[in-house]
């Protein structure tokens, strides 16, 4: 087993410049980001955006099932249930600085950053692919925030980039973590372009030969590579899943009443002919999910939606140390991942009984605005 993250200079035609590549590479566990992986990735990037000779950054998982399935619960998972609650917060307020760190210079980055989106992108996975410059699905693409089902929130930035989505959308992805495909992603904005899984060589073979000049902007003949490998694979964009459905779900989002919220969502019928095994699949992920979670995700969504990109990941970062002392992501790791049962044991048995006190308390900050670990972001 790998626990790395490679990187390369892709020697451009002219010589002058490169095209660095960062592949995840932790395939046997779908390039799960652990904290090593998020060192060496900031690292680097830091380095190559200073770095005259790197024109953009590419950035794909190892293997042909992944681009990056989400951050490292299960060493989360260990932490929590064998250190103290004080050691579990020291860990995790480090893992989760180091991983928006790395988040938010991606969004902020002085170059292009390429995102390559095939295969899974889930959670962390989101976390690197929406703050690129250039992100890129195929027909083997599932993007979704599916911490709903392990006790968690949408992190990674949901907060922001779930409140960038025409209004209800972002609120229905993170209630139930729904995955979508290429087709989805294009049309809601999660996305900018359509390419073919085999014409990733011919996208870098296009970049490598580019006549990149000195001081000019990479990202007009970035995009003309891109449009045009997208063109060419229009026909090969899988039939959508999200879009049939969108009008029910701004409908069934837009209300003021989580409570009622959920009760629309749970009644959507299916679309003409199209097959309801997506639909199913949703609302079975509503229903079984964890109810904090859903009103952790209610309130980013109508309450934090003004944020700056800096204040997200300083919210999250409160709201991700202090769930991981709580109890609610551990047991849903725990019946997801660990012993697959299936069954977790939520705090609340449902959303209409969760104490609002208790999600009160989790917004509460752990630290001072001179205190707080992200306090350098932005400045």
């Amino acid at each position: 087993m790998t626990d790395n993250v490679r990187f390369e200079r892709l020697p451009c035609e002219n010589r002058q410049y490169s095209i660095g590549v960062v592949t995840l590479d932790n395939p046997s566990s779908l390039n799960a980001l652990t904290y090593n992986m998020l060192d060496k990735l900031n690292t680097q990037l830091e380095a190559w955006q200073t770095d005259d000779s790197i024109v953009c950054v590419f950035l794909q998982g190892e293997g042909e099932k992944a681009f990056c399935a989400g951050g490292d619960v299960r060493t989360m998972y260990r932490v929590m249930k064998e250190e103290t609650a004080a050691d579990t917060q020291k860990f995790c307020t480090e893992y989760f600085t180091l991983e928006y760190q790395c988040d938010y210079l991606i969004h902020t980055y002085a170059k292009p950053v390429i995102a390559w989106g095939d295969g899974i992108v889930m959670g962390g996975g989101m976390g690197l692919f929406m703050g690129a410059s250039h992100k890129v699905v195929t027909e083997k693409s599932r993007l979704a925030m599916p911490e709903v089902s392990i006790g968690l929130y949408p992190d990674v930035g949901g907060t922001w980039f779930l409140n960038q989505l025409e209004p209800g959308v972002g609120l229905f992805l993170g209630l139930t973590g729904a995955s979508i495909n290429a087709k989805d992603a294009i049309e809601i904005e999660m996305a900018d372009y359509f390419v073919h899984s085999e014409q990733k060589q011919r996208l870098l073979d296009a970049l490598m030969r580019t006549n990149w000049q000195p001081n000019a902007s990479a990202t007009s003949s970035i995009n003309s590579a891109l449009l045009e490998l997208s063109q060419q694979a229009i026909r090969q964009i899988p039939q959508a899943k999200l879009l049939p459905y969108l009008s029910q779900i701004c409908s069934a989002c837009s209300g003021n009443d989580l409570d009622t919220i959920v009760e629309k969502v749970l009644a959507m019928e299916t679309v003409g002919t199209t097959d309801d095994k997506w639909l199913q699949g949703v609302k079975s992920t509503l229903k079984d999910g964890s109810p904090i979670t859903a009103h952790i995700c209610y309130r980013q969504v109508t309450q934090y939606q003004s944020l700056s990109l800096e204040d997200c990941f300083r919210l999250e970062l409160n709201l991700s140390v202090k769930g991981s002392t709580f109890g609610e992501f551990q047991e849903g790791v725990r019946a997801r991942l660990i012993d697959k049962d299936g069954k977790p044991n939520w705090k609340f048995s449902s959303v209409m009984d969760v104490d609002t006190g208790v999600i009160d308390s989790l917004f509460d900050s752990l630290w001072s605005v001179e205190e707080h670990p992200l306090k350098s972001l932005g400045a």
